[in-house]
C-alpha cells in the first residue's frame, strides 16, 4: 500500500522544487527538495570547505526563518554537491533536501503548509541563491538558446 505523497512547486527559474512525505497516513515529517545546476564564479583550491560553509549558512538561515507554528525546531539539511567535480568550466548538479518534523494535527494537504514552504523557498532563493558570491544557479545543465535566421 502506497502511503507517500509529493507535490511539485512550479514557478522557479533557477531550480526545480518539490515537497513530499513518505507516510501521509501517519504524517510526522515532510521533505523539501531543491535541485539546481551550479556554476562556479571563480576558481577555488578547497571546494569542500566552501560547500561545507554553504551548508552551514543554509542551516542557520532555516533556523531563523522556520515557521514555528507548523514545524518542530529540529530539521535535517542534506546538501549533495560533489566537490570533486566542481570546475569553473562546467556546471555541477546540486540537490538540497531538507526534512522537517511537523507539529501534531498538521495536514499534508493544508494550504497553510504549502504557503509556508513557498515562503521559505522564496526566501532561500532570494537570500542564499541570488546573493551567492561563489555560484550561479541554473535550471538546466546547458542553457538552450535559439538563433533565429531571417
Amino acid at each position: 500500500m502506497k502511503k507517500g505523497k509529493s507535490c511539485v512547486l512550479k514557478g522557479y527559474k533557477n531550480f526545480k522544487c518539490y515537497y513530499g512525505t513518505v507516510d501521509s497516513k501517519n504524517f510526522k515529517s515532510i521533505y523539501l527538495n531543491l535541485q539546481s545546476w551550479i556554476h562556479p564564479q571563480e576558481h577555488m583550491e578547497d571546494w569542500s570547505r566552501l560547500v561545507s560553509n554553504f551548508n552551514k549558512i543554509i542551516k542557520n538561515f532555516i533556523t531563523d526563518t522556520l515557521d514555528k507554528q507548523l514545524f518542530e525546531n529540529n530539521f535535517i539539511v542534506d546538501l549533495d554537491l560533489r566537490t570533486s567535480g566542481i570546475s569553473v568550466k562546467k556546471r555541477s548538479f546540486m540537490n538540497l533536501e531538507i526534512t522537517f518534523f511537523v507539529k501534531p494535527n498538521t495536514e499534508f494537504k493544508s494550504i497553510k503548509l504549502k504557503n509556508s514552504l513557498k515562503k521559505l523557498i522564496s526566501s532561500i532563493n532570494k537570500e542564499l541563491f541570488q546573493k551567492n558570491k561563489h555560484f550561479t544557479f541554473h535550471l538546466t545543465k546547458n542553457d538552450k538558446s535559439f538563433n533565429l535566421i531571417d
